[in-house]
């Protein structure tokens, strides 16, 4: 099937959750400025890997389309536009930040009288604020996802992305909250709070408040049946993000946690803010508070100088933390990243062994999570209509259809693969 334009554009989006909800809104954009027939990259830069896969997606939709308009945007982009522009495949470049504009979008529709640059790129580090983009979610209307951060301050050994994202800036809480007051009242029963380095939020804001402020002004201004929280940094945990864990039933029982590793070498040498029993110390911490609260993390094999002992440090975090879904990534050296210059690489089988075990894992912990989750009762936000998720974010499978987006009293009856089985009561 071919890739062509009908008179819409095609976006393709590579890399993470904030890059799909950019996409939404850079769609949203588009069709106002009257953009019809482009193909549009939202790139990723988070590895070389990422890079290479974007440049082969520019190069096969060019073939499957010779005559549209290709513009390339995303971190890979912003990074190293030069690049891109390079490429003959390529009509456009545009940046992180100008991807947001209506302006940008403006130049860019055929019916744009004037100049309009092939390379939109400006320094994403003297960008000062974050807008608030208006989406009405993903797919099917299930769940809604708010931006209220972008950009990172941190500079962690193995990671370009501050040089695609640039600093951390802060939506202000009214405009979040008027957001999601929209979304409640447009029939979302969950809201999901998304940032680059989400703990972060507020240190740019007058009075620098903290996360946990934003989620206890969310939860007592606005209706919203269900927040949630993406990944965050659990160093920088404050105390009202701990109390709204401990009494606020509508912030779901779910963390994805950026821990990276389980040794204290190797976090130092990553230039990470927290030790291993801070890891450790936070999990306990919160599950006292919510006994029902699961964890996500992040956890990278085969950094270089990691040694057998340094990875078993990584392997038994695993249970010492009691983690349950785990994004387990491969190391691989980033050029423009000091980590990139350290000497003692690991090997590239060894890191591969190494990722395949932290992903077994991941697997029984998942397996134990399943299987302890049989008998209880849930509230389960449908996703499709044989599909839903609980508060802990597990996928719950139903024989018989459901309202999509509505949230539904299921007992849970089984398991089968990495999903739950349940019927509703």
């Amino acid at each position: 099937m071919s890739d062509a334009p009908q008179n819409t554009p095609k976006f393709t989006t590579l890399g993470c959750r904030l890059n799909a909800y950019e996409t939404e809104a850079m769609k949203r954009l588009a069709q106002d400025a009257g953009l019809t027939d482009a193909l549009i990259v939202n790139t990723c830069a988070v590895t070389s890997e990422a890079v290479a896969k974007a440049r082969k997606e520019i190069r096969r939709l060019r073939r499957d389309n010779p005559d549209a308009p290709l513009i390339v945007t995303g971190c890979a982009a912003q990074i190293d536009p030069d690049s891109f522009a390079q490429m003959d495949e390529v009509t456009h470049v545009i940046g992180n930040t100008e991807k947001l504009a209506p302006e940008t979008w403006t130049k860019l529709s055929p019916n744009f009288i004037g100049e309009t640059e092939r390379v939109m790129v400006n320094d994403i580090m003297s960008v000062q604020e974050t807008a608030a983009h208006l989406i009405d979610g993903f797919g099917a209307r299930s769940r809604a996802y708010v931006q209220v951060q972008n950009g990172c301050d941190h500079r962690c050994t193995f990671c370009i992305i501050p040089y695609g994202r640039g600093n951390s800036r802060s939506v202000p809480a009214g405009v979040v909250i008027d957001q999601i007051k929209r979304l409640v009242q447009e029939g979302f029963n969950e809201v999901v709070l998304t940032g680059v380095d989400l703990t972060s939020w507020g240190a740019d804001l007058p009075g620098e408040p903290r996360l946990g402020d934003l989620v206890m002004r969310i939860l007592k201004l606005t209706d919203v049946p269900r927040l949630r929280i993406s990944s965050i940094d659990s160093i920088e945990a404050d105390d009202n993000l701990m109390q709204a864990i401990a009494t606020e039933p509508r912030l779901m029982p779910h963390l994805h946690l950026s821990l990276q590793h389980g040794s204290d070498l190797i976090l130092k040498r990553m230039k990470r803010r927290h030790l291993r029993d801070d890891a450790i110390r936070f999990t306990e911490d919160a599950r006292k508070l919510r006994p029902e609260i699961t964890f996500g993390a992040d956890i990278i094999a085969g950094f270089p100088t990691e040694t057998d002992e340094h990875f078993a440090d990584s392997l038994s975090l695993v249970e010492a933390c009691s983690l349950t879904w785990l994004h387990v990534f491969p190391y691989s050296a980033r050029p423009g990243t000091p980590a990139a210059k350290i000497p003692n690489r690991v090997a590239g089988p060894v890191i591969k062994e190494r990722a395949a075990r932290l992903r077994a894992a991941g697997d029984a912990a998942v397996e134990r999570h399943l299987a302890a989750q049989h008998g209880q009762t849930h509230r389960i936000l449908m996703e499709a209509p044989g599909m839903g998720r609980t508060e802990q974010f597990t996928e719950a499978r139903f024989e018989m259809p459901q309202p999509v987006g509505q949230l539904v009293t299921a007992r849970i009856t089984g398991h089968s693969g990495t999903q739950l089985t349940a019927s509703p009561i």
